[in-house]
């Protein structure tokens, strides 16, 4: 698997900066899953995560360069003019000297206290646990979008309520204004329906204006500009028998801390911290190292060819160094301080997560049972309230009730259908939630 994310990284590096700069537009009206991918693709936070990446493959693939011998080849060409040393005699001359020097050096670390292999195998992990951070900053960017297109749905919802709402109250206004003319019932009648049709268009004005602002928030999580034109395709939400989970959050939780990428990130946080021990540790041990060298010239005082020179005067050399710490004024042990302080840092990171995994698994499960009561609940409220304004409806038309009656029935009645409404998209999307941590596809299918 290790294998598999570092490749995918490589491969897919050259396609991070291709779209570094890029906004993808989509044509409304957009659905769900179009939603998600535009999020993503335009997500700074996302990309700047992805080029990162590439900055750490980088860096892998430097420190990976460092198991290899290092090779310089380089020349020099001067003139000296009075007492200068002549390079081919080391004698002092007082005429012009013309000369060019030739050579090449190669250098290879053959022990460090595995301090190369433990740095590669830290860069290692540092990509895969960033690979696994982009994966956390993707599952968060889809659930808030998420959120976001229920939140338009739910909106739109509200819309048709308060629209309804107005219609039932023109209708009544129109009914009432004929009796009222007629003698058959008092103007103040008329006068509480005007007055309920103006709250009826203020609320309308208010849903709208909300549903407005869900849309607005849509667009600036996909990171797209906001327009007059800008709306959603609502998708067919339902809720049945089998809508919750079954599982416990414990249950829950347990599936999530082996699958969840911002776990998988902290615990190769600790990993990592163990490899650069290893590194500090590297300290303490000698480096053996191997070196070569090639070198020539040609002075322009002989009348020998130039090819015959470089012939002559070519040297070789090679040796090895040993470097054995005897003792560093206590860098080495501050250094091995410091990284155990790095790994029990790293650890407690890890344990934060799984705990804020939990926590968050915890108050996903309660909130979802919480909503699922409120809206069995709200199914039971309203079918009552139906029947009450069914009743009332009529008792208002035959002038059994006044019209302050029969405006506390239909507000009621709508005040319910609301609650509803609110109810079945939160119950909706804290299952859905709940599907997440187990794994689950994401969406509202």
């Amino acid at each position: 698997m290790r294998k598999f994310l570092l490749g995918f990284a490589l491969v897919t590096g050259i396609g991070f900066s291709s779209f570094a700069q890029e906004t993808v537009t989509p044509s409304f009206p957009i659905d769900l899953e179009t939603a998600v991918e535009v999020a993503l693709k335009n997500n700074l936070t996302l990309k700047r995560s992805e080029l990162n990446q590439l900055s750490n493959e980088a860096t892998l693939l430097q420190n990976q360069g460092s198991r290899y011998p290092s090779l310089t080849a380089g020349g020099s060409s001067n003139f000296n003019w009075g007492r200068s040393i002549n390079p081919a005699t080391n004698l002092f001359e007082t005429q012009r000297i013309g000369n060019i020097n030739l050579n090449a050096s190669s250098n290879a670390t053959l022990f460090n206290g595995g301090r190369i292999n433990n740095t590669v195998n830290q860069t290692k992990t540092i990509l895969e646990q960033g690979l696994f951070n982009i994966e956390a900053t993707k599952n968060t960017i889809t659930l808030n979008v998420i959120n976001y297109y229920v939140n338009v749905v739910f909106n739109q919802e509200q819309v048709k309520i308060s629209e309804n709402q107005l219609k039932t109250t023109q209708d009544q206004l129109a009914r009432t204004t004929k009796l009222v003319d007629a003698g058959s019932l008092p103007y103040s009648d008329q006068l509480d329906l005007q007055a309920q049709l103006a709250t009826n268009n203020v609320d309308l004005i208010n849903a709208k204006a909300t549903l407005n602002g869900s849309l607005l928030t849509l667009a600036q999580a996909l990171q797209i500009p906001y327009t007059s034109d800008f709306e959603i395709e609502k998708p067919e939400l339902t809720v049945d028998d089998t809508f919750m989970v079954t599982e416990s959050s414990s249950t829950i939780y347990q599936t999530a801390v082996e699958t969840m990428p911002e776990i998988k990130a902290a615990s190769l946080g600790v990993l990592s911290a163990e490899y650069g021990i290893k590194m500090a540790k590297a300290g303490y041990y000698p480096t053996l190292s191997i070196f070569g060298n090639l070198g020539t010239n040609y002075v322009d005082l002989y009348e020998a060819k130039f090819g015959e020179q470089l012939d002559i005067n070519f040297s070789q050399a090679a040796g090895l160094q040993l470097s054995v710490p005897i003792f560093s004024r206590m860098n080495n042990k501050a250094s091995v301080q410091r990284a155990n302080v790095q790994k029990s840092l790293a650890e407690v990171a890890e344990l934060e997560a799984k705990n804020q995994l939990r926590q968050d698994i915890e108050t996903a499960f309660t909130n979802a049972l919480a909503s699922e009561q409120s809206y069995q609940a709200s199914l039971t409220r309203i079918t009552s309230l139906e029947e009450s304004f069914r009743i009332a409806q009529q008792r208002f038309e035959l002038g059994a009730i006044n019209s302050v009656d029969f405006q506390v029935a239909q507000n009621n009645l709508f005040s319910a259908q609301s609650q509803l409404v609110y109810d079945k998209y939160t119950y909706i999307f804290r299952v859905k939630v709940l599907d997440f941590y187990l794994g689950n596809p994401i969406n509202l299918n």
